[in-house]
């Protein structure tokens, strides 16, 4: 039971760094303004990152142009995983 536990959180911190690493790459690629979205590279990544991030972008509009969004939507995600993974090591002991 312990190791299953243990698989399970190690699993969820690999596919969090994975996904950071995704909205990282889209974040990135926000800032070349001639990239086409339906270019099958980019198509992906946007259907991958964008339900997540269209939640905070829903609730905190652009200040100046600037889209702030991100910033929360990586710190969520790290903070909601990281309870998730000490509850799942909690329990594995």
């Amino acid at each position: 039971m312990n190791a299953s536990i243990e698989l399970l959180a190690k699993t969820l911190g690999t596919f969090v760094q994975i996904y950071l690493i995704l909205m990282f790459i889209r974040i990135l690629l926000s800032w070349f303004p001639n990239i086409n979205w339906y270019d099958p590279p980019f198509s992906v990544l946007s259907q991958l990152t964008d339900p997540y991030l269209n939640i905070f972008r829903s609730i905190i509009p652009p200040l100046g142009g600037i889209d702030f969004s991100p910033i929360i939507a990586i710190f969520a995600l790290q903070f909601v995983a990281q309870i998730l993974t000490g509850l799942l090591n909690g329990l594995a002991y």
